[in-house]
């Protein structure tokens, strides 16, 4: 493999802003490439030398380490300095300016020197161009603003232009860069011609490289003037102006580079709307997350998989079209959960949609208040109002008349075979897609806590709520809510009702395995929250952590996490008192305790931190007094982290008592505390032992395989027409429909396969 270097087409400016330096206590300066190019970053001073000169090593964003020899004037001068680059050895006039560093060095990794290193994040394009002799590879950087560098790869025919090689090729060369320059890859602009050559290289950039892969139509031709008469075409004319030629490969990966940058707003990809107001989930398929299918079959059993390919073959073969209505893109669980089926959905092929109204801020207070009375969290004296009701119901008749029933529109004749509605912010569309379309199947889901209780105590503001709700619900043909009893309101029909616990991607930024470098970029990222929050020092990997990820709630027993902690440091403390009079020796530093709660956890920085966070733990807590089903117990455990909770919602469905974790009851800081301390100190092998079943204990069903398989077989079933002509009315009658689903699919559960209780009294 050859290296050709083009060089930085910034020349001539100062590229980098001091907090991108490597901080050394002994050398607090600056040192630029000349003038014409991105400033070297010193690493040490290494001898003092007389006459004011000294011997440097230094690096760089396009540099590796390298040497100087350096002369301290008013304004220092190199003598003769050397280093060497990415694309091979590089020599040149170094200028010296004076830089003092801050006390603190954010989003940085500590160096085994006492260093601290400044990552960065940034944006690749790449493309390719095949030759008769192999291929050139175009590599561009940008910062986000400015180009920083480029280069071409030459891979030669002396080994065959296979995919797989260039994968590793380009994977290697990339965590080579990435680490040596300090730079987070945030996203991968790859050329449709690259990504044709090689089809696995944005899985592979995904999980290895933990950038976001998008594919971008990238122009591989140019033009440039002619005026030479000694080019003729065959009619025998001189030619003059333009000619089309092979546009160089470096700048077609600065374009992708640039093209990418129009995707991002500070570092986030927005999700953009399509026709009908569609939630276009991969920027019209140029996202490509997964483009393996294996890795989706990785993440289940044989049961499910067989499942899953049963249906999808089912419905590709009648070419059935669903539907699913939400309130929101983004923002939360539910999301989330339709992110990740979707982009699971049009991998197999399947004609499954997703859509959403345009947003309110008027309706979203009116329904952020229904939704926290529904769950008893809300002041007694709020109600919905008759204006908050009627304000709903304009809303989503102005947003069904606009985008869904219009001509063309996904429940207009012609449109879906079937409708899924999500939550209590979407049922008024239920009654107008049944007057619309009597002949479709509607199904509704419920994802939230729902005080049946409190609805059947007449005159409450949750009966006034739900009395709203039901009007409309009522229309749906299956109701399916959180697999938790008390969650289903009396007046729902028995028959209707089915039970669908909520579900995680294995593969998205939450959970995917992150390479230990990016690991280390998140930890130092979410370090310098902490001090920039004044919330002490987070001290990890010198003291290990305890940790409960939940929103900073009254329900999620975060008193009872502080309590239990403060009891479990005082029991540390006389261990520690008895251990240096005995000749036990020292014993570990104590556990930090961190409480973190999240936003929208469909922000890819803040998933990503949630994903480090957990699993990096010593293990998890869950305490809430009042839960619906908190499916980040499940992530916990898929990542070996023993969980220590309360028997609350449908938490007790997830952690196995003595098993991968400890249940107990709200509120008991005694009972936490005991439990926390055998884990803790690994008492029995317990915390060993537990972390091992963790891993191996999650049901399939909590995961976007096992939940698209119960999925496609309401599809499937709620649209099949019987012999007399009528559509097949489906009734649950309170079973688990992953249950219906893998029975209908001749793949039951077999006996030892992890899967949820299905009887449970909370």
């Amino acid at each position: 493999m050859n290296f050709l270097d083009r060089g930085n087409r910034n020349s001539g400016r100062q590229m980098m802003s001091p907090s991108n330096y490597f901080f050394s206590p002994s050398s607090p300066r600056k040192a630029y490439l000349g003038m014409k190019f991105a400033p070297a970053e010193v690493w040490t001073i290494q001898r003092k030398q007389p006459h004011g000169v000294m011997s440097m090593s230094f690096t760089g964003p396009y540099f590796g380490p390298g040497y100087a020899i350096v002369r301290l004037q008013s304004r220092a001068k190199i003598l003769w300095g050397s280093c060497q680059t990415l694309f091979g050895p590089f020599s040149r006039r170094i200028m010296l300016d004076n830089y003092h560093p801050p006390s603190h060095a954010p989003n940085g990794a500590h160096l085994a020197n006492g260093h601290t290193r400044i990552i960065q994040p940034a944006y690749v394009g790449i493309s390719a161009n095949v030759l008769d002799d192999g291929a050139d590879i175009g590599f561009a950087l940008n910062d986000g603003k400015d180009t920083l560098d480029s280069a071409i790869f030459r891979v030669n025919n002396s080994k065959p232009l296979e995919p797989d090689h260039i994968v590793e090729l380009l994977i290697n060369k990339f965590k080579t860069y990435s680490h040596d320059h300090n730079y987070k890859f945030v996203a991968i602009g790859v050329s449709h011609h690259l990504a044709r050559l090689s089809p696995l290289l944005c899985t592979r950039i995904w999980k290895d490289l933990d950038a976001v892969p998008v594919v971008l139509d990238v122009s591989v031709t140019g033009t440039q003037n002619n005026t030479s008469e000694h080019v003729r075409p065959v009619d025998g004319l001189a030619h003059r102006g333009p000619l089309s030629v092979t546009r160089p490969v470096d700048e077609q990966a600065d374009a992708a580079a640039k093209k990418l940058l129009t995707l991002f707003s500070d570092h986030y990809i927005t999700v953009p709307m399509g026709v009908h107001h569609e939630v276009d989930v991969d920027h019209g398929g140029m996202i490509h997350l997964i483009d393996a299918i294996d890795e989706y079959r990785g993440t289940s059993r044989e049961p499910s998989w067989n499942a899953l390919i049963k249906y999808r073959d089912e419905i590709r073969k009648r070419g059935l079209k669903a539907a699913f209505f939400n309130s929101t893109p983004q923002g939360g669980g539910v999301a989330l959960m339709r992110h990740a089926l979707i982009r699971l959905f049009k991998f197999l092929g399947l004609d499954v949609k997703w859509y959403v109204p345009k947003p309110s801020s008027s309706v979203f207070r009116v329904t952020k208040n229904n939704h926290n009375i529904l769950q008893g969290v809300a002041d007694p004296a709020l109600r919905l109002t008759p204006e908050g009701a009627q304000l709903m119901t304009d809303w989503i008749e102005e947003n069904a008349k606009e985008f869904w029933l219009c001509e063309g529109g996904p429940l207009a004749p012609g449109g879906v075979d079937i409708a899924i509605i999500d939550d209590p912010q979407m049922p008024g569309l239920i009654p107008l897609i049944r007057k619309a379309r009597p002949d479709i199947p509607i199904i509704y889901r419920s994802h939230i806590e729902v005080r049946s209780d409190l609805i059947a105590k007449t005159g409450s503001p949750q009966a006034g709520v739900w009395d709203y709700l039901y009007e409309r619900i009522r229309h749906a043909d299956v109701f399916i809510s959180h697999p938790i009893r008390n969650f289903i309101p009396s007046t729902i029909p028995p028959e209707i009702v089915g039970l669908l616990p909520a579900a995680t991607d294995w593969l998205d930024g939450l959970n995917k395995d992150l390479p230990e470098w990016d690991s280390k970029y998140y930890i130092e990222r979410f370090r310098s929250f902490c001090i920039d929050a004044h919330v002490g020092p987070f001290e990890y990997p010198k003291r290990e952590y305890i940790v409960q990820i939940a929103r900073f709630d009254p329900a999620k027993g975060i008193d009872v996490a502080i309590d239990a902690y403060i009891k479990l440091r005082h029991k540390l403390e006389e261990e520690k008192k008895e251990s240096l009079g005995s000749s036990n020796g020292t014993l570990p530093l104590p556990p930090q305790l961190l409480l973190c709660a999240h936003g929208a956890v469909d922000d890819p920085d803040a998933r990503k931190l949630l994903n480090v966070l957990l699993a990096k733990a010593k293990f998890a807590l869950q305490l809430s007094s009042r839960e619906g089903f908190e499916i980040k117990v499940s992530e916990a455990l898929h990542v070996g982290k023993p969980v220590i909770a309360t028997l609350a919602g449908g938490i007790p469905l997830q952690v196995q008592d003595g098993k991968n974790g400890f249940l107990c009851k709200i509120g008991d800081a005694d009972a936490i505390s005991r439990r926390m301390h055998e884990l803790w100190t690994n008492k029995d092998g317990v915390h060993t032992r537990m972390s091992e079943y963790a891993k191996r204990s999650v049901s399939d069903e909590v995961g976007t395989v096992g939940n698209a398989v119960s999925w496609l077989y309401l599809i499937n079933k709620m649209t099949q027409v019987g012999e007399n002509g009528q559509r097949v009315k489906l009734e649950p009658n309170g079973r688990w429909i992953n249950d219906m689903a893998r029975e209908e699919a001749g793949e039951p559960y077999r006996e030892g396969e992890p899967r949820l209780p299905r009887i449970l009294k909370v």
